[in-house]
């Protein structure tokens, strides 16, 4: 029994549609995220979850139980907010036992359940203070000890992490994918950070124009992308996509990119797509400085170097491969200047082809 059961959910604001019959079923204790741009419908889709709107077709399921018509107070979820929200003429203390008051849990129990939570957060010197002595991450981890005093079926994030500065961002996505690891509960977390999406789920849900683009695992997600807006939207930098020419050849069929300078090999792909052309998707990491390691699995080629962008740990370039745009990443100590012509080598093994017309996968290179 799934945790989580969403089956053709639609939601229309008069004759507009903004989420298109979404079907998703979430195993419990999963780590579920719904990323996408802004717009797509995934914090709608989470506020009908949490019963805080109603979908206009559609049903709900949460521990096997239908949730249509159910007020969001009697569904056994918790939800941390983008904003916090929390009491601020309350303590961290009143703030977290609350819900527990309203549900009429003896004291007792409540200074347990207080005490367990506040240790799992390290907040427990905190407790005497008000929201406005306190600074976001403290903010943020008082917001999820509210949640976290439930003990529900189902946790709910709505972009927890967006007003954080970026180190304290890394340090409490951390934070999260720890609690989840101890804890085991099922998460549905909404973002539109693709780090988050990548580090901390064990299955994403790609949203767009309100429909599910390809819901699977990070790794699958990352490197079987299931059509161009996910290969694109995924990824930082995201995946080059070129246009190319399928051809067949003595040794197999070679994607011949633009002006036919550069041809790559590519696998798994029938005779039958031979003269068509496609969409080549190469990740920038696969397009590097020439090693040992691509010796066997790289090809060749010299590219002219327009833009570097160095970032400590790397260099990203953006050189000129057969007439179109593409990045690659290279090693910190490698020195480029635009216009340079320099040898890169191209990794092989993890090219996607889509098909122009309908943007959809039709094959990647083992």
């Amino acid at each position: 029994m799934s945790a989580l059961a969403i089956q053709g959910i639609w939601k229309r604001y008069g004759p507009l549609p903004v989420l298109k019959g979404i079907d998703l079923a979430i195993d419990s204790g999963e780590f579920c995220i719904l990323v996408g741009p802004s717009g797509c419908g995934k914090s709608t889709l989470l506020s009908i979850i949490a019963g805080l709107d109603n979908a206009t077709e559609g049903s709900i399921e949460i521990g096997g139980r239908p949730m249509n018509g159910v007020a969001a107070k009697d569904r056994n979820i918790a939800m941390v907010f983008q904003s916090y929200a929390l009491y601020p003429s309350m303590t961290v203390r009143q703030n977290m036992t609350f819900g527990m008051e309203c549900r009429h849990v003896p004291k007792r129990e409540q200074a347990e359940i207080l005490d367990r939570v506040a240790r799992l957060l390290q907040i427990e010197q905190l407790l005497d203070r008000k929201p406005a002595q306190l600074s976001g991450g403290q903010r943020q981890r008082v917001a999820m000890g509210r949640a976290l005093v439930r003990d529900p079926l189902l946790f709910l994030f709505d972009e927890p992490l967006s007003n954080l500065d970026a180190k304290l961002r890394v340090e409490m996505r951390m934070e999260i994918k720890r609690l989840h690891q101890r804890l085991g509960s099922t998460i549905v977390y909404v973002t539109h950070d693709q780090i988050e999406a990548m580090t901390l789920a064990t299955r994403i849900a790609v949203m767009h124009h309100g429909e599910v683009q390809q819901f699977a695992d990070p790794d699958t997600v990352y490197n079987r992308p299931a059509n161009l807006f996910v290969a694109r939207f995924m990824g930082a930098p995201p995946m080059n996509t070129l246009r190319a020419r399928l051809i067949a050849t003595n040794r197999g069929m070679v994607a011949e990119l633009g002006d036919g300078t550069v041809r790559l090999p590519v696998a798994d792909v029938p005779d039958s797509y031979a003269g068509r052309e496609v969409v080549l998707g190469v990740r920038p990491e696969c397009i590097t400085e020439p090693d040992r390691r691509l010796a066997e699995n790289g090809l060749l080629l010299d590219a002219a170097v327009e833009m570097t962008e160095p970032t400590g740990a790397e260099t990203i370039v953006l050189l000129r491969l057969a007439g179109q745009e593409a990045l690659a990443r290279v090693a910190p100590d490698i020195r480029l200047r635009p216009g340079d012509t320099a040898q890169f080598a191209v990794d092989t093994r993890k090219l996607c082809l889509f098909d122009p017309a309908t943007e959809r996968l039709i094959g990647v290179s083992p």
